[in-house]
């Protein structure tokens, strides 16, 4: 395989939208702040901060769009009708939870967008992309439509990129993208072993959640690992410990993660046996870096709260590796002194952390992994990306002034209610999508 690859992360953009509806079970601190005072342009100005950084850092930056929000025609489906302002008081009026979905933001967290294998994974040769169905959260089973056409409109050469249908709406193949998938692999150009960690199997009902529920189950990961096409043999299904699931680890990217082949992780990550470990090791050609925190460095509380694990380790131009943790990460001293403990210990190659203000993310329940989807690509793959979403010092400087002309500052459920406002996020996407050269995106553009 070539050596010249590299892995881009595709933020989410935060949309106009960004509010606070606890929609999400499982989901602790989506579920504390609800109805809480949103502030939308600060939360797409910490997003485009976040993807500086890494840019500086001397890594390739790319950057995805949000859905059209309010999803009118998700109401409109649902029997509401009339004017605009009539159909968002009918869906207030007849259950709240309809009009937050409708005005949901979530697709903000593009590690759910899809599911990604790189190239040196698959029959093929080709980068394969699965748009996850996320049918576990109403809110969410709208996005998968526009996820597919955007990411079809970004990796738009059939030559090298292959984006699926998303699996069937159904719970059977319940699949919430990459927050439960993790890569190892030599370096990225090699071939990898994928890690797909589920938390419902309908052939083995034992191990399950008894307080939230489980939203990824076996056969969606069976079935994505099937249309990749994926060699078996590199291949693993692990399960979530139930206990995590209880404690708000809603997805696996909550307890654990890696890069390359170092894999951090709780140790009450996963319900399946420790053989785990070996049989990510053997294929990968050099030993397995495991970093396991344990109930004495810190409990799966202080995992949820600070949200180490939902921290990116990427690899940088020099080949070491660097942990870029949210601040609440620095701000639990359990966890602040286990990270200082990790960079310290040469025995691993993370040798720096870098703590990222996203605050607006977090109160959410989403931290700087939630924000990005991992696509290692050749130079020859990115060059055939679509450009306009790689972000460059003048792309992120033109969408940081966008942002503070045209985001609320702030949103309260109450303006959810507003046809005002409603049209205006159409006018900011429309805009959007000139900036980004997607012109057709949305609905509305049809």
């Amino acid at each position: 395989m070539p050596s010249n690859f590299q892995e881009v992360n595709f933020d989410g953009l935060i949309g106009p939208t960004h509010n606070y509806a606890g929609l999400s079970a499982g989901n602790i601190a989506s579920l504390s702040n609800a109805g809480g005072v949103s502030k939308p342009k600060a939360a797409a100005l910490q997003g485009l901060s976040k993807m500086k950084v890494l840019m500086d850092l001397g890594l390739t930056q790319g950057v995805l769009p949000p859905q059209q929000r309010p999803d009118l025609s998700f109401l409109r489906r649902i029997g509401f009708e009339g004017s605009d302002a009539h159909v968002l008081a009918q869906a207030n009026d007849t259950d709240p939870t309809l009009l937050a979905a409708a005005w949901s933001a979530s697709s903000m967290w593009a590690a759910n967008a899809a599911t990604v294998s790189p190239s040196p994974d698959t029959k093929d040769h080709k980068v394969h992309l699965t748009p996850a169905n996320l049918v576990s959260n109403l809110h969410r089973s709208l996005e998968h439509p526009t996820t597919t056409r955007a990411l079809r409109m970004i990796f738009r050469d059939d030559s090298h990129f292959f984006v699926h249908d998303p699996l069937p709406d159904q719970a059977r193949f319940a699949d919430e993208g990459a927050a439960n998938h993790i890569r190892f692999a030599s370096a990225h150009d090699q071939p990898g072993i994928e890690l797909f960690v589920y938390g419902v199997d309908i052939h083995d009902p034992t191990n399950s959640a008894r307080n939230y529920p489980s939203r990824q189950t076996r056969a969606a990961c069976e079935a994505i690992a099937r249309t990749h096409q994926l060699d078996p043999s590199r291949v693993i299904f692990a399960r979530q410990h139930p206990d995590a699931i209880d404690a708000g680890v809603f997805h696996n990217d909550v307890i654990a993660t890696g890069n390359e082949s170092v894999f951090l992780y709780h140790e009450q990550a996963f319900a399946t046996s420790r053989s785990m470990l070996t049989d990510l090791a053997s294929p990968l050609g050099k030993p397995l870096t495991t970093i396991e925190a344990h109930d004495t460095d810190f409990s799966l509380e202080d995992a949820v709260k600070s949200y180490l694990f939902n921290s990116q380790i990427v690899t940088l131009p020099d080949n070491s590796m660097a942990l870029i943790a949210p601040l609440e990460s620095s701000e639990n001293p359990r966890v602040s002194a286990f990270i200082d403990r990790m960079i310290e210990t040469t025995s691993n190659p993370i040798n720096a952390v870098h703590y990222l203000d996203v605050r607006e993310s977090m109160r959410n329940g989403g931290g700087p992994a939630c924000l990005r989807l991992r696509v290692p690509l050749s130079d020859t793959e990115l060059s055939a990306v679509h450009q306009g979403v790689i972000m460059t010092n003048d792309l992120h400087a033109r969408l940081v002034e966008f942002v503070e002309r045209t985001y609320p500052d702030e949103l309260t459920q109450s303006d959810l209610l507003d046809p005002q406002l409603a049209d205006r996020c159409v006018q900011i996407l429309d805009e959007l999508t000139t900036i980004l050269d997607l012109s057709g995106l949305y609905p509305f553009q049809h």
